[in-house]
Order: structure tokens, then C-alpha cells, then sequence
């Protein structure tokens, strides 16, 4: 373990410990270098470290303060880390999907709102009317799934989904552009997820969503494999599909 990743797991070891709560501010930099047996240098080289994955927040003037610390923030690398891969790693991501979708979307149907519901009607409704438009499709498909996720309640589950969802955008504009007819296949998907959400079916909205992302994951595992490493191109003005 480098010197910087021991000054990182003191200063974790001080939040884990409730010795800096969420929100607190951390004490002056040469005062907490000096508790902690750090250079100052070392120190500043953790902080950055720790502000980049939203455990600590930098306010100018104000000082450096312990963030909130909600599953939504620490989760957002998970994105990142998304964007980053490549391939196979890729493939590995559609099975995650796979494995955690379906079972959020059952979830989903025992908690949704009346108001969740309707949101996630409203994206259907777009994506009916935007089948010739695959910016437009895929944007309203992805808030689609984002509200399932949102009316589980569960904001860890919400984050690392959500966290999903950029790279699989790419991938729906990319089998949208190749494939005739997706479009079609997209929204009647998404109509029976949508229906079983509206009856309060756990176990049909379940089965709904993994035939739809098992669709998916089969049409890139066919398409993909280890050799594509990006797998969306742009859209083309005029282009067709969608498919998530």
C-alpha cells in the first residue's frame, strides 16, 4: 500500500469511526496532518483522492467538509467506471444488468406511485411518438427505466443502475442504427413492463424486464464480443431504432 493510500484509509478510518460525521468540516490542514502523522503534502494528496470519489467536498473559502455520504453520491463512480470499459468488461455489464434489473423492476411494482406510474407512462407515451427519432427514443427509453428505478425507493439500488444506464444508452443507439424493426420491438417491451407496473404484478414486471434486457444482452454478446471497443457510434439525422 503506497503512502497515499494509507493517509486515504486514516482519514476513512476518522469518517467510519464518526470522529467526522456527514457534513462536518475537517479540521485545518497542518492540524490534521499533525494527528495523523502526514505530511501536509500527503495529506492534500488524499483529500484530492477523497474528493474525487465524493467523499469530501472542497469549499472555497469555507474549508474541506465530509459530504453527505447518500448512496446516490458515493455510487456516481460506478458511471464512471462504466464509461471506462471496454469489450468483454462490457459484456460482464449487460449480465449485471441482467441480474439486477429485472428484480428492481418486480420491486418497483409493489412500491410505485400514482405519480411514479405516471411518469413512466409519460416516457412510454414519448417513445411511441418518437419511433423514427433514435436520440429521442433512447432518451425517453433510458427516463423510462430511471423512473423504475426511482419507485423502488431504494437509492443504492437507483444509483448503481442508473450508474448502468450510460453505457447501455449507447449501446441501444448503436443496435438501433444496425437493426431493422427495433423500435417497434422497444415499445411493445416497454408497454408490458408499463402494464405489469400499472397492476401491481410483482412477478409479471419481473419476467417483463428480463425478457427485455435478456433480448439485449443476447443481440450483443452476438454482436459485440471482445472485438468493439465503443460500442455507439453517433446517430445519423434520419436514423431509426432503440432498444434498452
Amino acid at each position: 500500500m503506497s503512502l497515499t493510500e494509507q493517509a486515504i484509509v486514516r482519514i476513512r478510518r476518522l469518517i467510519m469511526d464518526g470522529v467526522l460525521s456527514p457534513g462536518s468540516r475537517l479540521p485545518p490542514e497542518q492540524e490534521l496532518a499533525v494527528e495523523l502523522g502526514l505530511s501536509r503534502s500527503l495529506l492534500r494528496e488524499a483529500v484530492r483522492s477523497l474528493v474525487t470519489t465524493r467523499v469530501l467536498e472542497v469549499r472555497r473559502g469555507d474549508g474541506t467538509f465530509v459530504t453527505s455520504l447518500k448512496p446516490e453520491l458515493l455510487l456516481e463512480g460506478v458511471g464512471l467506471a462504466v464509461e471506462m470499459m471496454r469489450g468483454d468488461d462490457l459484456l460482464e455489464i449487460a449480465e449485471v444488468r441482467r441480474l439486477f434489473e429485472p428484480v428492481a423492476t418486480g420491486l418497483a411494482a409493489t412500491r410505485i406511485t400514482a405519480d411514479q406510474l405516471a411518469v413512466v407512462g409519460r416516457h412510454l407515451e414519448a417513445m411511441i411518438a418518437a419511433q423514427d427519432d433514435v436520440e429521442a427514443l433512447n432518451h425517453h427509453d433510458d427516463a423510462f427505466h430511471r423512473a423504475v428505478f426511482e419507485a423502488t425507493g431504494n437509492r443504492s439500488l437507483f444509483a448503481l443502475l442508473s450508474g448502468i444506464a450510460g453505457w447501455t444508452l449507447r449501446a441501444r443507439v448503436w443496435r438501433g442504427l444496425v437493426e431493422d424493426d427495433v423500435a417497434g420491438r422497444t415499445v411493445a417491451e416497454h408497454t408490458a413492463i408499463y402494464r405489469a407496473l400499472a397492476d401491481g404484478d410483482a412477478s409479471l414486471a419481473q419476467a417483463a424486464a428480463l425478457m427485455h434486457v435478456s433480448t439485449t444482452e443476447t443481440w450483443l454478446r452476438e454482436n459485440l464480443g471482445g472485438s468493439c471497443a465503443d460500442p455507439a457510434p453517433e446517430p445519423r439525422e434520419g436514423d431509426r431504432g432503440g432498444d434498452g
